[in-house]
């Protein structure tokens, strides 16, 4: 699995695992929710600014987000 589309299972998974929508990652990240969900999807590049953002509002280390064996 390349790291985008690892991102985006472990950005989702987390954001389940904290029971937030969407609209509530994107708007404690500042984010548009539409961006939220590319990123989830695979279909963006993050940004390493992007990471540590989207790891801020779930409460998590950013290289979390980018471990293989949750």
């Amino acid at each position: 699995m390349d790291v985008v589309r690892l991102f985006g299972v472990n950005v989702r998974h987390h954001r389940k695992l904290k029971g937030m929508t969407q609209e509530e990652l994107a708007a404690a990240a500042e984010m548009e929710r539409s961006y939220v969900s590319d990123l989830e999807r695979g279909t963006r590049n993050p940004s390493v600014a992007a990471l540590g953002r989207i790891a801020d509002a779930l409460g998590i280390e950013p290289h979390v987000l980018l471990l293989r064996d949750l």
